[in-house]
């Protein structure tokens, strides 16, 4: 096992009525708080009404329409209202987007030393934000209880990430009742997308570090088992709450302690969402099997015992590995996704624009080894069409 350093602070209020019972004493300290929300779904499931009875004695300014691809221009607009209205907390209600963008509202506004676009594009580090606290509703992503977040410039047609110590949730309640509502197309999404944060933590090379490998294999198997029931049967609570309870595990920090991760299926899938606006996850599921494929001989080991582990396939031949990525690739099709780039209409003439993105932006060195080059990844790219 590698060496590492851990730390998370967030505190998690975890079940049903933890709106009503924890939010109010959380925010006790706040005077005047940021409401941030999406598209206004909350306000018509019950949540919005659930939050605004929680901070009746607080001074409560509303920021509404935060994109399922959170848009630095947008975001900007908050950040200026937070400067002027001298805003002390702020509350995301929402899933991954909104609690990515209000990351960014956090640390942007304080920051005075240029664009504050730079927190992305250049990956300055801050020290000063504004604290906030998240009301998960859609789980997918874990920023519910990480320090990572994913912004876009649509102006610009870009898409990128920053992790900062100083950008966890000062808490985080995750009921899953929300999630009764949700969409079921949302649902399939938040279930690769926790899958894949999974798989990039773990399908890489052995450390010999079995606590976060069994780990990985235990959320891996909870997803592929609850995902599918949760389709069939939308109101279950106890499905809805360990599907809720594994996506954020799949990204709060601990699988990656002390092992080496890859991120590549993600790096490509960002240029694909920012260049055709297709869902996050969906990209994920289109290009995983294509990382699978090009790289399993270097990843060959944990690629055998994925296969074992999590899809009970014993063998250790290129038979085997073929029938571990099909199987992976068939689990997103279940799902009701598709995972081909010419499902999207994206074509070979796509596949050299989104190689030239990587190749601008300096990233010609993907994986857990440094070894994907831009040819890796049309060829990655190729083998999807």
């Amino acid at each position: 096992m590698n060496n590492f350093s851990f730390h998370n602070p967030v505190k998690i209020h975890f079940g049903k009525s933890q709106i009503t019972e924890k939010l109010s004493h959380e925010v006790e300290a706040y005077s005047k708080i940021m409401l941030c929300y999406g598209g206004g779904s909350i306000k018509n499931n019950g949540i919005y009404n659930k939050v605004i009875d929680a901070l009746k004695t607080k001074d409560i300014l509303e920021f509404g329409g935060i994109e399922a691809n959170p848009d630095y221009e947008t975001l900007m607009k908050a950040v200026e209202l937070a400067r002027n209205e001298s805003v002390d907390f702020i509350l995301a209600v929402g899933g991954g987007s909104v609690i990515d963008g209000v990351k960014f509202i956090a640390a942007a506004t304080y920051y005075n030393d240029g664009d504050p676009w730079e927190i992305l594009s250049k990956r300055v580090k801050f020290t000063k934000t504004l604290p906030f606290g998240t009301v998960l509703t859609l789980p997918a992503t874990g920023s519910e209880m990480n320090s990572n977040a994913v912004i876009s410039r649509k102006s610009t047609n870009e898409k990128l990430d920053f992790s900062n110590p100083n950008s966890f949730p000062v808490f985080s309640i995750l009921d899953p009742e929300t999630m009764y509502s949700l969409p079921d197309t949302q649902i399939s999404n938040g279930i690769i997308d926790s899958f894949i944060h999974v798989i990039e933590q773990y399908l890489t090379y052995p450390v010999n570090a079995p606590i976060q490998d069994r780990f990985a294999e235990s959320i891996l198997r909870t997803l592929i088992e609850e995902g599918p029931k949760l389709l069939k049967n939308r109101n279950d609570y106890d499905t809805n709450a360990n599907l809720m309870w594994a996506s954020t595990m799949a990204l709060n920090g601990l699988l990656r302690c002390g092992v080496p991760e890859d991120w590549s299926t993600h790096m490509i899938g960002h240029e694909i969402t920012a260049l055709f606006g297709i869902d996050h996850a969906k990209t994920l599921a289109i290009v995983l099997p294509g990382v699978l494929t090009v790289l399993q001989d270097v990843k060959k080991q944990k690629l055998l015992q994925y296969g074992l582990k999590v899809w009970n396939i014993n063998g250790n031949d290129e038979n085997s590995i073929e029938e571990i990525i099909d199987v992976t690739e068939g689990f997103f099709q279940r799902l009701g996704v598709r995972t081909r780039l010419k499902d999207y209409k994206i074509n070979v003439h796509d596949i050299n624009k989104i190689c030239k993105r990587l190749e601008d932006r300096g990233y010609v060195e993907l994986g857990e080894n440094k070894n994907i080059s831009p040819d890796l990844v049309r060829k990655i790219l190729e083998s999807r069409l």
